[in-house]
């Protein structure tokens, strides 16, 4: 009978590491999702990603916006068509604080192209978040950035510079 027990608990220790691990891949692919959606512009589904009172803090505070239609009126604006934007997402440390929270922090490294301006931007940072399972969907709750660098230049300083694809472009206005 003591083995039968032993046995039992083994399987469920297992049950909850398996569940633990499956809950962490949820919401890496969240936030993959959002660095994707928010390149691609598809602001309808990065909507999708946030809680309905989401709040966010990015640039070292000097962007905050609470509810989810703030935040994605804001990333639309502020990343328009004349933006080309590439994020990355590095070494996620995720960790579960109950069956429906957990937090994390995010390295960021990403690149910026200001058409209109013709300028670059370079930069580095960590994301701190929030997550929420709502209806056995994990949410980001709360995301913000504070950079570790930034860099900015003209791009028109660089006379080789060219910029040969933009998938945010019509084919006409590439050269």
């Amino acid at each position: 009978m003591a083995d039968l027990k032993n046995l039992e608990a083994r399987i469920e220790r297992l049950e909850r590491i398996i569940a633990a691990r499956e809950d962490i891949d949820s919401i890496r692919e969240l936030k993959y999702k959002y660095f994707r959606c928010l390149d691609t512009k598809r602001w309808n589904e990065l909507a999708e990603c946030f809680t309905e009172d989401a709040v966010t803090s990015y640039s070292d505070g000097k962007y905050q916006f609470q509810g989810v239609s703030a935040i994605i009126e804001f990333l639309s604006g502020a990343l328009g068509q004349t933006q080309i934007t590439f994020h990355h997402g590095h070494h996620p440390e995720i960790e579960l604080t109950s069956e429906t929270t957990a937090r994390g922090t995010w390295a960021l490294e990403d690149y910026l192209v200001d058409c209109k301006r013709n300028r670059g931007e370079r930069a580095a940072a960590f994301y701190q978040d929030e997550y929420a399972k709502v209806n056995g969907k994990w949410k980001i709750k709360s995301t913000g950035y504070r950079h570790v660098f930034q860099e900015r230049w003209d791009r028109g300083e660089s006379k080789s510079l060219k910029l040969t694809a933009n998938m945010h472009a019509s084919s006409e206005k590439q050269g």
